[in-house]
């Protein structure tokens, strides 16, 4: 098996099509098709049925595809830092929970470079997913946040897929909300104010009080929502006097002007949880320079923030 038989295979994949993948890798289809055949006689089971429709990944494949993604990201890593150019677009992801500082460190990690030379992916997703994108090397880096509600179960679920949590800020909750909401002149918000409107949470699937991205997740809330992005999230808030609880850190450009966040007043069954946001990394990866970089800016990021809403013991 070579690394240019992985190259091909897992560019398939990613394109979903012969036809396309020979065009992203300047070939021809006949000879991906060749190579293929060669790599699937070689470890001995079929990685992709050919359909009409295009290919499709059979279970056995996936399995494989899973395996030699993480290997050929960290080559492609090594080879970012002692090569000179490739033949084909260097890759960088960032998977995150929902949070502005990461899109604003983002955006000014991928200016400094040419994006016609780079393949730049941001994906704002469920906790699960960062997960999972992290431990296969589809993203280098995860963005999310633990506390001691979900300590226990996120460091099992880490310590499973092979990452390394890493923290970068540790901040109180806030209520978040617009600015007309009949509660935003409040100096606090505690859990009794808020019984009358809607709370949001980002939907996680299974288990969601462990991989929930607010803090309180586990309450019985009489109205709720769930969403998948943060564009609904911010309407939602707006046009039905919801809340959600989050950390505190907003970047107003990014979510857009009106929304204000205001401090959660914790009680003895409702505290005012520690949020420890950080980010995640495979064991033992090298991490490349685009991966420094962001990191670097996430920093520069958090710096500008306001500082009374950094936890301090």
């Amino acid at each position: 098996m070579t690394l240019q038989q992985v190259l091909y295979a897992l560019t398939i994949q990613e394109c979903g099509s012969m036809n396309k993948a020979a065009e992203k890798l300047y070939i021809v289809q006949p000879t991906l098709t060749s190579a293929i055949q060669e790599l699937e006689n070689e470890v001995g089971l079929t990685i992709f049925m050919r359909t009409n429709k295009g290919v499709i990944v059979t279970p056995e494949g996936a399995e494989f595809l899973e395996d030699i993604r993480g290997f050929y990201r960290q080559y492609d890593i090594v080879m970012q830092k002692y090569s000179g150019e490739g033949n084909y677009k260097r890759k960088f992801g960032v998977s995150t929970q929902h949070y502005t500082f990461a899109v604003r460190a983002f955006v000014d990690m991928a200016k400094q470079y040419d994006m016609n030379e780079f393949d730049f992916a941001l994906r704002e997703t469920t906790t699960m997913d960062i997960i999972r994108d992290v431990s296969t090397l589809k993203s280098e880096i995860g963005i999310l946040y633990i506390n001691e509600l979900n300590r226990k179960g996120l460091n099992r679920l880490f310590t499973e897929h092979g990452l390394e949590f890493h923290s970068l800020i540790k901040c109180k909750a806030y209520v978040y909300l617009w600015k007309d909401h009949p509660l935003a002149k409040m100096e606090s918000i505690g859990i009794e104010d808020l019984q009358n409107y809607p709370c949001l949470f980002f939907e996680q699937g299974d288990n969601s009080e462990v991989l929930a991205e607010e803090i309180l997740s586990e309450n019985f809330y009489p109205q709720q929502l769930r969403v998948t992005d943060r564009s609904t999230m911010l309407n939602l808030v707006r046009a039905l006097n919801g809340y959600t609880l989050c950390s505190g850190i907003v970047w107003g450009d990014l979510n857009g002007d009106g929304y204000m966040v205001v401090p959660f007043r914790g009680d003895e069954e409702n505290p005012n949880s520690v949020m420890d946001i950080g980010y995640v990394t495979k064991k033992n990866s090298v991490m490349s320079k685009m991966g420094k970089e962001f990191l670097e800016q996430v920093d520069l990021a958090l710096d500008q923030i306001d500082k009374s809403v950094i936890y301090e013991e």
